[in-house]
């Protein structure tokens, strides 16, 4: 069971981030404002499923959560290549190793067993990708994009959390074998 602080936690990261979104959606390009709206989405489907799986997965959940998880793949997928239409390359790094990110969760959501068995080779992956998500941040300090900067670090600390679940669910897994 979650401890009530890291709840309200959580609920302070997504409200947080509802704002960042509805920033770039306001003031942002085309790309940045679908990203926002289609990371939001996929995080919060990401902690449905991580923290209520048992009545998530219901069969008429499942199917939603699968429609919905499509349209904000395709929409993550459209605005990262639009950040590299666009020449944002920094965006585009960005949106690329994010996109491996989720890829690396979906497995290990969905197979937790076998990552229970290469759990090195997993914790290597995450680390690199994190760490490479990590540097972004202070070079958009540096070119003094400060909202991109902060909006990077809140993403990072998001998705640590849903991490935190993951890993919940793999050991529990692991422990039934």
């Amino acid at each position: 069971m979650a401890l009530p602080w890291f709840s309200w936690f959580k609920i302070a990261v997504f409200a947080l981030l509802a704002c960042n979104a509805l920033v770039f959606m306001l003031a942002g390009t085309a790309s940045e404002a679908l990203d926002a709206a289609a990371w939001l989405i996929l995080l919060a489907l990401f902690e449905l499923e991580t923290s209520f799986g048992d009545r998530f997965g219901q069969r008429h959940w499942a199917t939603i959560n699968r429609a919905v998880r499509l349209a904000a793949t395709v929409a993550i997928g459209a605005a990262a290549v639009g950040y590299v239409y666009e020449h944002a390359w920094l965006d585009a790094v960005n949106a690329w190793l994010w996109i491996a990110v989720v890829v690396l969760l979906e497995f290990e959501v969905r197979h937790p067993r076998a990552v229970g068995r290469h759990r090195t080779a997993f914790s290597a992956a995450a680390a690199a990708l994190y760490t490479g998500l990590a540097a972004v941040i202070p070079v958009w300090a540096w070119r003094g994009e400060w909202f991109d900067a902060y909006d990077a670090l809140l993403w990072l600390i998001a998705f640590a959390t849903i991490e935190i679940n993951v890993l919940r669910i793999s050991r529990a897994e692991a422990s039934r074998v």
